[in-house]
């Protein structure tokens, strides 16, 4: 498999699955803005939507959207237990918090990664992103360690990739300490830290 990255995006949450899982994947970034893998290739002929996160499997075929790849691999590899029992439930629960963290939260923070965003866009982009972040410290106010069960999922990589984006933009988790100290547990994941040293976002 080969995951097409860019660093630090959402696709962060799904190399951080590939090395939960412990799969054999090959990774390359992408410049998004120049349409353009860092091998060369045109991105837009792999992906026409132009964003990542784009899995490629070994036979060819390409899987698109963050959520879906998310899923895709827990359900491929399933002694990972990153995902409960499709049908039940807590599947539910966990595709619930994913499209909520895709739909809501991720695209809350878009603002803020738009250089021609006005300060007044920006500003509303950061009332915006407190409102959901309200929200996840409130569910994580009952002392729950991970967001689905007793077991880490492809739903806590997911909301750990995008709540971390809070250090990027000058937000301060601290108004937030349950989520805040979700995001420090999630970092100390030694597969989170071998994929965010892979793109460079820590040494």
């Amino acid at each position: 498999m080969k995951l097409f990255y860019k660093p630090g995006a959402c696709s962060l949450a799904s190399h951080i699955v590939l090395r939960e899982i412990g799969a054999s994947f090959e990774i390359e970034a992408v410049d998004t803005k120049a349409g353009k893998t860092a091998s060369g290739l045109d991105f837009k002929a792999i992906n026409p939507k132009g964003y990542v996160p784009v899995l490629q499997l070994d036979d060819g075929a390409i899987l698109t959207e963050g959520a879906a790849v998310l899923q895709f691999l827990a359900d491929r590899f399933p002694d990972a237990a990153l995902a409960p029992e499709a049908g039940s439930i807590a599947r539910a629960r966990l595709q619930e918090q994913l499209n909520w963290t895709a739909a809501e939260l991720h695209k809350a923070f878009g603002p803020l990664f738009q250089d021609k965003a006005t300060d007044a866009q920006q500003a509303q982009a950061r009332t915006a992103v407190a409102a959901k972040f309200d929200l996840m410290e409130d569910q994580l106010s009952d002392g729950r360690t991970w967001l689905v069960g007793d077991r880490f999922s492809v739903a806590d990589a997911y909301l750990f990739v995008v709540s971390n984006w809070a250090n990027f933009t000058g937000i301060d988790l601290a108004r937030w300490p349950n989520l805040a100290a979700f995001v420090n547990r999630v970092a100390a994941r030694t597969a989170v830290v071998s994929a965010m040293q892979a793109e460079g976002l820590i040494q």
